[in-house]
């Protein structure tokens, strides 16, 4: 081989090998840091992965709300009209959380089937409602009987 062409071919190679670590380090990043949501229904079905970090999000059950007096601990039920998912937060509750009202919370569910919350986001006004949340609303909606069809969410 030509030593001219040789020598392109080495730093061709290691472009490629460079570019190729680079890539790998930028997915392997993306891949901690990624935060897919999951109704409750999705989550009852099996379909959210164990000790991730995930979203879920729903409407707060009325009387769902468990305060340990002692600590900051609390838990509580979102439902997307079909299903319920425990979750469980440790912390400070943003001021629009209420019963009734659609949250997103950011955590992990454990083997038994609690989902540990690292963060609950509440909505902004009385219209707003989170998008993930609104459409797995309206998906579970969609697939139940009729005669839940005919119930009106509460927001």
């Amino acid at each position: 081989m030509h030593p001219v062409r040789k020598k392109r071919l080495l730093i061709i190679t290691a472009i490629l090998l460079i570019l190729s670590a680079a890539i790998g380090l930028v997915m392997y990043a993306l891949q901690q840091n990624i935060n897919l949501f999951f109704s409750p229904s999705q989550i009852v079905m099996g379909e959210a992965p164990r000790n991730t970090n995930i979203r879920a999000g729903g409407m707060v059950v009325e009387g769902s709300i468990k305060r340990d007096p002692v600590s900051l601990a609390v838990s509580f039920e979102v439902t997307d009209f079909q299903h319920r998912v425990t979750i469980e937060y440790r912390g400070i509750l943003p001021d629009l959380f209420r019963e009734g009202q659609g949250v997103v919370a950011q955590g992990r569910l454990n083997d038994n089937g609690i989902f540990a919350a690292t963060q609950v986001l509440a909505k902004h006004d009385e219209k707003y409602m989170p998008p993930e949340v609104s459409e797995a609303l309206k998906n579970a909606q969609n697939s139940a009987p009729t005669n839940l069809k005919n119930a009106v969410p509460p927001f």
